[in-house]
């Protein structure tokens, strides 16, 4: 993944977006996730919020996808997500 300039082809959106992340562009993987409607990039677009510090739009997109305001490492819980999305895929 590290020397990947683009993600995998046919990833889903929620997951481009963290891998975009994941490369250190927070840009790209906001501007992914704001087209994904599922629960799922509703969780990645909290974490991207809460991880730029913007804890009541971050609260706002938990809610929407049904998911506590979480209390663990960013590093956790990416990898919480990429766990559980993968498993979806």
């Amino acid at each position: 993944m590290r020397t990947q300039k683009a993600p995998p082809a046919g990833l889903p959106l929620a997951l481009q977006a963290l891998w975009h992340v994941a490369k250190g562009d927070w840009n790209r993987a906001h501007s992914a996730v704001q087209q994904e409607t599922s629960r799922a990039g509703a969780w990645v677009h909290a974490y991207l919020h809460r991880k730029e510090g913007d804890d009541g739009n971050a609260g706002y997109w938990y809610a929407s996808a049904g998911r506590k305001f979480p209390e663990t490492s960013f590093e956790t819980e990416w990898a919480e997500i990429a766990r559980e999305l993968l498993e979806q895929v």
